[in-house]
């Protein structure tokens, strides 16, 4: 209950500070698709909604997935993700070292049947050639199994080779074994290629692979899934 109530106080912040300046957005389309998935039909597509921002007073990160399986088993999953800028509260400067900023971080995740919240800190880090480095902890009230903590990591890093544009970014989830379930990682990232610039749109069109290195999904021991798919995503 507790977790629930730092998590509504964490987005209720970021709400009253929504006239505050924005300073970036991107609002992006893509599309999945891999045969090697764990615990659902191995075969599997996927389309993904995301929608992410930066504002002086923070940031948000949501996305929507799709899913339908060969099988014909459809599933839709979200996760809403809102940092709230404690340099940006306390009008300090509170960046240290390698650390721009600290964050109140919470997340929404919410499937087919559950809703998990989680409320922790984060912070965003100055790291040489990534476009954005980012770590949060999370303290997380599960739906239905028992309560643990999660740590978050989420990088970008851009490169070019000749006059062809990369991006390698993604994210490392890591949460603690508890009673009914095991610890679990999830390490999926994507490596993509900017065709956009081929075509001339104004934004990215990235051609790819992402690949998912995910052990104990969902916190079932043994249920590892090592599952590379094929990518296609349009930026707006």
């Amino acid at each position: 209950m507790k977790t629930k109530l730092m998590c509504a106080l964490c987005c209720a912040a970021v709400s009253t500070g929504a006239s505050a300046k924005q300073l970036w957005s991107d609002f992006s389309l893509s599309y999945v698709k891999g045969s090697q998935f764990e615990v659902v039909d191995p075969d599997q597509q996927t389309i993904t909604v995301e929608h992410a921002s930066g504002h002086n007073w923070g940031d948000t990160f949501f996305f929507v997935d799709r899913q339908e399986s060969d099988d014909g088993d459809t599933s839709t999953y979200f996760e809403f993700s809102p940092r709230l800028s404690l340099g940006y509260v306390t009008g300090a400067d509170l960046s240290l070292g390698l650390v721009k900023d600290v964050f109140l971080a919470g997340t929404w995740e919410s499937g087919d049947g559950f809703d998990n919240y989680m409320a922790g800190v984060g912070v965003s880090l100055d790291l040489p050639g990534f476009q954005y480095a980012n770590a949060n902890i999370y303290q997380v009230n599960n739906d239905s199994t028992s309560d643990d903590v999660m740590l978050t990591l989420t990088w970008g890093i851009p490169f070019s080779i000749s006059d062809a544009e990369f991006l390698y970014d993604g994210f490392i989830d890591w949460s603690t074994e508890e009673d009914d379930h095991a610890s679990e990682t999830n390490f999926t990232s994507q490596l993509k290629w900017n065709a956009g610039k081929l075509i001339g749109t104004a934004s990215p069109v990235y051609l790819g692979i992402e690949y998912s290195h995910w052990t104990n999904k969902y916190g079932i021991e043994g249920a590892d899934e090592r599952n590379p798919s094929l990518l296609l995503k349009w930026h707006f």
